[in-house]
């Protein structure tokens, strides 16, 4: 499951970066208001922790105009404002949940724990299990098969396997790749990509297998079906 954090504080982003992927959630992070919006617009999560005192642009515009372009991905608002007029504006503009700062890690766990639950019960099921053409990922037992054959990983592979995966047909630039992937804000100027691309398509289009990792060149990456 994915969770999206938009935090300008660093130490607050960092802290609540390692203590949901110690639940097993992945993270992406953005520590602004203009690049939270923009992730949380193109991107798939099961649930936004949003700060209210941001850069670029504060907390309840970047959720209204989530809520205004029709995205009803729970948010969970994390603010110093506390008043009880503030918690209702933050309500009112489509939060669903209000939490004070300083707070308990366990109540944000158990208060992002139930929204995910309430997500799952009322709208979409939470994809567990990942389909292109042969090739299928599990996302729970974290195993991956083409066809019948059980591929081999390394987690790096995995999360970049993933990724192009819930991005079937869609052209994945090289950025979004270093910022998903490896948690990178910006391009590091090395070859990694390139050499996990490599290993991954060694293990996935095995024995002359039908390719589906495809380069598409000056841009990124592209996972296709059929050719």
């Amino acid at each position: 499951m994915r969770i999206l954090v938009i935090e300008d504080n660093q130490t607050t982003r960092q802290y609540l970066q390692k203590a949901l992927q110690e639940q097993g959630y992945e993270i992406d992070l953005a520590d602004n208001g203009q690049d939270g919006l923009f992730l949380a617009l193109e991107g798939d999560y099961q649930l936004i922790v949003l700060d209210r005192m941001l850069p670029k642009l504060d907390g309840l515009t970047v959720l209204s105009t989530l809520r205004n372009a029709g995205k009803q991905t729970p948010v969970l608002i994390l603010s110093a404002l506390d008043s009880v007029s503030e918690r209702v504006k933050g309500l009112r503009e489509g939060g669903d949940d209000y939490l004070i700062k300083p707070f308990a890690l366990s109540e944000l766990l158990v208060r992002i724990e139930i929204l995910i639950q309430r997500k799952g019960t009322h709208s979409e099921k939470i994809t567990s299990v990942l389909h292109v053409a042969d090739l299928k990922m599990d996302l729970l037992s974290h195993r991956v098969f083409r066809g019948p054959t059980e591929i081999s990983l390394q987690p790096k592979e995995f999360k970049l396997l993933r990724y192009l995966m819930e991005h079937n047909g869609q052209v994945v630039s090289r950025s979004l790749l270093f910022e998903a992937v490896w948690d990178y804000q910006f391009d590091p100027q090395t070859n990694v990509i390139d050499v996990h691309m490599a290993r991954l398509r060694k293990k996935v289009e095995f024995d002359g297998l039908t390719p589906l990792l495809e380069t598409v060149r000056g841009v990124g990456y592209r996972m296709v079906e059929q050719r």
